[in-house]
């Protein structure tokens, strides 16, 4: 599967095309804008091009005709904390083939990508209650070897903060929230912020898109 992602929270795009990578996938292209998407869907072959509901000044609906027509054998699916009717019903006229709801673990994400390139229609049912996915159990067993304060550390740094942000925001030294940040990383098992926050979006111990901590 070819996939294009287009999100203007960077940590998200970037995060999810690597776990795409990670399964096997191709990644065509990362855009954090939809004009900026336009380039890799006119260089084609794109299965599936998966884009954020909402962005400065207009939606992905909007764009929709000029994305389609950029892309004609391009699949889309859109990204949503909550489904709206009128929106279910205006993206489906657009040409949308799939909706994801944005704050699940990247696997079931993937899982909607995987059967809109497949050919099906997909509404993901948790975008019409606004609510997550419950944790799974692998997500269980990695949490609770966090303490609460590394979980918050984790989550600061889904959302893109620096130590030092992180460190002022938590109310400690730069030492101090440093020596927090490398306790996740051994715990994960990874060797930096960016593979922490990859790490924590495979298990679905935060999402990358709010910084909500997901596992309980």
């Amino acid at each position: 599967m070819k996939v294009i992602i287009c999100d203007d929270h960077a940590v998200f795009a970037d995060s999810l095309s690597l776990v795409l990578a990670d399964a096997g996938h191709a990644v065509a292209g990362v855009a954090y804008s939809p004009e900026e998407a336009l380039p890799a869907l006119r260089a084609g072959s794109a299965d599936v091009c998966l884009i954020d509901l909402h962005f400065p000044g207009a939606t992905a609906l909007e764009w929709m005709p000029r994305l389609r027509a950029a892309a004609p054998g391009t699949r889309f699916v859109v990204l949503t904390g909550f489904l709206e009717q009128p929106v279910l019903e205006a993206g489906l006229a657009a040409g949308v083939r799939g909706f994801a709801h944005k704050g699940q673990q990247a696997g079931d994400i993937l899982t909607v990508l995987r059967r809109v390139a497949a050919g099906e229609v997909v509404v993901d049912q948790a975008t019409r209650r606004g609510a997550g996915v419950r944790p799974r159990s692998q997500a269980q067993k990695v949490a609770q070897f966090l303490t609460p304060r590394e979980r918050e550390v984790l989550t600061r740094l889904a959302r893109g903060e620096s130590t030092q942000a992180l460190a002022k925001a938590m109310g400690v030294t730069r030492s101090t929230a440093r020596s927090h940040v490398q306790s996740v990383l051994s715990k994960l098992g990874v060797h930096s912020q960016r593979e922490a926050v990859i790490e924590a979006a495979r298990h679905g111990l935060v999402s990358v898109e709010t910084g909500e901590w997901l596992a309980g």
